[in-house]
This record gives C-alpha cells, structure tokens and sequence, in this order.
C-alpha cells in the first residue's frame, strides 16, 4: 500500500493538481479567487497539456517517445535528488539582499512592467551564460540535448540548473529594486509561459502567433533557440520579453526556409539519460586531463564551448559568423 501512496502522490505531483483537489473537497470555492487558488488552476495547464500533446503524436504517428522517455527519467532523477537537496536559495537572497537594494518599488502596475523587464534582464544574463561559460554550458546543456521540440523538454534540467539561475535572477531583481511579493508573482507567470514556449508542432505547427512574433518572445522564438542550425546558434536568450535579445543583439526570428534542427553540435545519443544528464561533464573532465598547464585547464572551464587549446576553436559565434560572412552576396 505504501508503494501506491507513492505512485499516487507522484502522479499528482507531476499533474500539479493537488492543491486544487484540496480546494474541491473543502467545499470552499471562494478560495479559487485567492492567489493561491488561481496557481492551483494554472499550475496544471502544462502537465495536462504535456499528456495532449502526447496523445496528439501518437495520433499524427509522431509521438518523439525518445524524447519523452528521457525527459521523464530527467524529471524522476531530479524529483529524487531532490528528496536530499533542500536550497531555499531566493529567500535566503531575499534576507542578503534586500536590504541594498538601489531603488525602492511598490505593488503598482507600473512598478510590475519595470520588475518584468528587470527579471528578463537577470534571465537573460543566467542564459546568455549558460552558453557562453563552458561550466554553466554542462548545467544547461541536458536542457538542449533532445533532438525533437516538445513540453515535456520543459522537465529537462540538470538540476543545479536551477539553483545557479535563481542566485543571478534573484540577485539582478533584488538589488535593483524588484520586491519579494512582485517577484514570486513574476516568477510564477514567467515559470508557466517559459513551459509553454517549448510547446511542439504535434500541437501547434506556426507558433509565430502573428503580429505577436514581434513584440514578445513566442513558442517560435525559442525553437529557434533550441536549434543547432548555424543561423539560429546562441539566439534568443530571453523568456517573454525578447526586449534583451534586441538590445544585445541576441534576436533571430525563424526563417521558413529554415527549419530548426534541436540537439547540440556535440554528438550525442539523445536516447541515453546518462549521455544527456552527464555527457557534457564528462566532456569537460576529459578535456582538462588533456590539456596542458594550469592555465589551459581554467580556459577550458571557463571560455564558451568548442574553444580549444591548440587555437583551432568551434565556438558558437565562429560558427554562426562564418555561416553569415558565407550568405553574403
């Protein structure tokens, strides 16, 4: 019977709608007016949404079950890890850091624009590193490994993934001013739409979504970013607002004449957990035993991915610039 308990809190963990069936037997209904009950109904939107689109791929014969076997190995490894793990990193940032904060906001509308864009700029910097520092590229990489596009790549994280991001949103967010209420609820909408933008064609196949391709990052934005093409190499860093990417210079649109290719330029069995979670560690451990003198071991550490020793780089913007210096006329 113990075992069932667990398959049967496990199956409502993942689904998320444990708090929400708590609501349902209290009989107290007000409570879906309250911030809490109105997480409780979205929070579900994704899992239930990740089963659709399943269904809809094993419909369309296209089911990616690769993908999803190892995504869901990812998500039960972490689950597990997580039993031993406990970091309570943004409030323990929260007492750091709050007091330097350099401006002081309010809970008003205005305050929330500003704090949106601000926690855009602290994602776009965790991001933007997670591909340029090879360290943090291991941390991230097991999120780009699956060769197909669908939401269950939303569980994919190594999971001190997760820790490292917090520490730089959450710092970012706190000294310029973004306050605790105001973040959490920032981190609860950008964490429900940065899980819908990797939805994939089985269920919608032109997420452009229009006009809005233009002024926000959609699900086509980040295809483009889970792309090993050379055009689409290291675009599009941000979650929702792709104000950063234009700022830096980051932002690519999807081109129709070239369709995204997912997976890393490293070759990879994306149907192996442990090449998928570790590869990328065992990779960089085998280039620093290689390498030779103190100096050429941090650079592998800390320079972006594909930089070598013998000068001889793959880097992701030599790659993307020659493809671009070759498209000229």
């Amino acid at each position: 019977m113990e075992v069932l308990d667990t398959i049967y809190n496990e199956v409502f963990g993942f689904l998320g709608i444990s708090q929400a069936w708590e609501i349902i037997k209290s009989g107290d209904y007000s409570a879906f007016r309250t911030y809490d009950g109105i997480k409780s109904l979205i929070y579900p939107l994704i899992p239930l949404l990740v089963l659709l689109e399943l269904i809809l791929g094993l419909a369309y014969k296209k089911p990616q079950t690769k993908v999803y076997k190892v995504n869901f190995l990812i998500y039960v490894f972490n689950r597990f890890v997580g039993r031993f793990i406990a970091i309570a990193m943004v409030t323990l940032l929260i007492g750091w850091l709050e007091p330097y904060a350099l401006i002081n906001t309010e809970s008003k509308w205005y305050w929330f624009i500003y704090g949106y864009i601000v926690w855009e700029l602290g994602h776009f910097i965790y991001h933007y590193l997670g591909h340029k520092v090879r360290l943090f590229w291991c941390l991230h990489s097991t999120h780009h490994a699956p060769e197909d596009m669908n939401l269950s790549v939303t569980y994919a994280h190594f999971f001190l993934e997760a820790p490292y991001a917090d520490i730089i949103r959450t710092t970012v967010c706190l000294l310029l001013g973004v306050e605790p209420v105001m973040l959490f609820l920032i981190m609860f909408i950008d964490g429900t739409y940065g899980a819908f933008i990797h939805v994939g064609e089985n269920m919608i196949k032109d997420a452009r979504f229009g006009f809005l391709n233009k002024i926000m990052l959609t699900p086509s934005h980040h295809r483009v970013h889970h792309a090993k093409n050379p055009l689409y190499l290291d675009t599009n860093f941000c979650n929702l607002l792709n104000i950063w990417d234009r700022v830096f210079h980051t932002y690519q649109e999807e081109q129709t004449e070239i369709k995204p290719e997912y997976g890393i330029t490293r070759k990879v069995n994306s149907g192996n957990f442990f090449d998928v979670y570790f590869g990328e560690i065992i990779a960089l451990a085998k280039d620093i035993a290689q390498a030779p003198g103190l100096k050429n071991k941090l650079s592998y550490v800390f320079m972006p991915p594909g930089w070598n020793h013998t000068g001889v780089h793959k880097t992701s913007k030599i790659v993307r610039t020659t493809y671009l210096e070759n498209k000229l006329p």
